[in-house]
């Protein structure tokens, strides 16, 4: 990648399509790490509510399933897409059960890595450290900023309406 945008990427979603993310071009994007079996696992709900309140705006939330962190995220596409549903109302694009660290990570999650590294990498090392780790995406498709697991996707509201707003 030589322009330094997530545009060049493609990415499986759960129903097996593969779709390139140069199709969200023009909008704010929240790309999060995902787990149905985490302590974090709440923050569908405010995931949710964050998409549904700016979508019309050009803001979409992009779930992407992983099972590296305590085997958190051990069920079938199907199974994953059930629970987003059933408990969480979910309705944004969540993406097919992918590797966000190591040899086999998504070359997206190499990419955001690259693009916002971890705070501490020195001491804690590179890469993603749990689930719900969230990178904020401009409207030209450059990673902006970096989230933690802690930060409560309610909490980023202020810093998608200053992306929204042209800031």
């Amino acid at each position: 990648m030589t322009d330094r945008t997530i545009y060049g990427f493609n990415a499986e979603l759960l129903d097996g399509r593969t779709i390139a993310l140069d199709e969200f071009r023009g909008q704010v994007l929240l790309i999060v790490n995902t787990a149905s079996r985490c302590g974090f696992t709440p923050q569908y709900a405010q995931l949710e509510e964050l998409y549904r309140r700016y979508k019309g705006r050009g803001f979409a939330v992009l779930g992407f399933p992983s099972n590296q962190f305590g085997k958190q995220e051990p069920g079938t596409a199907e199974e994953i897409a059930s629970f987003c549903e059933r408990n969480f109302g979910v309705s944004f694009p969540v993406f097919a059960k992918i590797d966000v660290n190591g040899k086999n990570a998504h070359p997206l999650y190499r990419f955001l890595n690259q693009e916002k590294p971890a705070r501490f990498r020195i001491l804690l090392g590179d890469g993603i450290r749990w689930n719900f780790t969230k990178f904020l995406v401009a409207r030209d498709g450059r990673v902006v900023a970096r989230f933690g697991s802690r930060d409560k996707p309610a909490g980023l509201a202020p810093s998608i309406e200053e992306m929204l707003n042209g800031s």
